[in-house]
């Protein structure tokens, strides 16, 4: 990946592009679809949210690998059909715990209970067969697992961007269709946490994105934080949703949920999979990472409190 170290200033646009490797300018058609996609002329930006899993946060690894590890350290053999039905089982368990509690469970049950009823009911339709004992060791194998480095990692442009939408003065914070634990544990244990001032996740909320409620949430969870900023002050207006930029991987969700209560709005295609080139299509935005999104801010003359948006480090 290219170096995160260089200036960020609408003078230096031309040269930083020319410098960059990976050569991640923005084109000029790429500009004027930017422009069709409503980054629209309201250029004061006062917050930020973003979305977790393909935004910020990684999945490493395959589901059916770490699920078929935790089954053989407790003991418990899958044949190799049982391992490889895991993906397709496991959307088939998250639908259906979804589907009968929503929002995992919301207020009506501890996250690691929706987790327990979704993790053995994914094993299930795979054909294990567990006594009660090894299901119980196999569960909390599994959710230890997906709470450790083993199963997430940052993106390498996640941590300074985040630090540089602090040193901007820019509040920014997280909305995804999640459980708290994000927050409580994975977010931290990546070294992501420090400079995000609120997250939102649906189990608390009880609501998911596109849901406008979710982004109403955030409104109100940045808006106490724009005090904090000596250009805000304690007398700082109430914050609009046309001054926050969300950021996202999923065009309904992320994009459509986000336009629809008036954010800003962009996705990010990092895995080069098709999806961009049908979002560009349908009108959002598109960058190849959060680096393409400081240089977009830079030459089309975003005002942030500290306005020159100068430096990703």
């Amino acid at each position: 990946m290219a170096s995160l170290s260089r200036v960020i200033h609408p003078a230096g646009a031309v040269g930083r592009a020319a410098r960059r490797t990976g050569a991640l300018a923005l084109s000029s058609a790429r500009d004027t679809q930017l422009h069709n996609g409503h980054l629209d002329g309201r250029r004061r930006l006062r917050a930020i949210t973003m979305d977790v899993t393909g935004t910020i946060v990684q999945f490493s690894g395959r589901i059916e690998d770490h699920y078929g590890a935790a089954a053989r350290w407790c003991g418990v053999e899958l044949t190799p059909t049982e391992v490889s039905s895991i993906p397709a089982s496991f959307n088939q368990a998250y639908q259906e715990t979804n589907l009968e509690h929503p929002c995992f469970g919301n207020s009506r049950m501890l996250a690691k209970e929706w987790w327990r009823i979704c993790v053995l009911r994914c094993l299930e339709l795979s054909g294990a067969r567990m006594t009660k004992v090894q299901e119980e060791m196999v569960f909390q194998r599994v959710y230890s697992i997906f709470g450790s480095h083993a199963t997430y990692q940052a993106f390498p442009d996640a941590g300074p961007f985040l630090k540089w939408a602090h040193r901007s003065g820019i509040i920014a914070g997280v909305i995804s269709n999640a459980d708290e634990r994000y927050g409580d544990s994975i977010l931290p244990m990546l070294g992501l946490s420090d400079s995000l001032c609120f997250m939102v996740f649906s189990k608390e909320v009880g609501s998911e994105k596109p849901s406008p409620a979710i982004f109403e949430e955030a409104i109100r969870a940045a808006e106490p934080w724009l005090t904090k900023e000596a250009r805000w002050g304690a007398d700082a207006a109430p914050l609009v949703p046309s001054e926050v930029l969300h950021i996202g991987d999923n065009f309904e969700k992320d994009y459509l949920g986000a336009r629809n209560k008036g954010f800003q709005a962009c996705l990010l295609d990092r895995f080069k999979n098709g999806e961009g080139d049908e979002w560009r299509a349908k009108g959002a935005p598109v960058f190849d990472d959060l680096i393409d999104v400081v240089e977009f801010f830079a030459r089309e003359g975003f005002v942030g409190p500290k306005s020159d948006f100068r430096a990703l480090e």
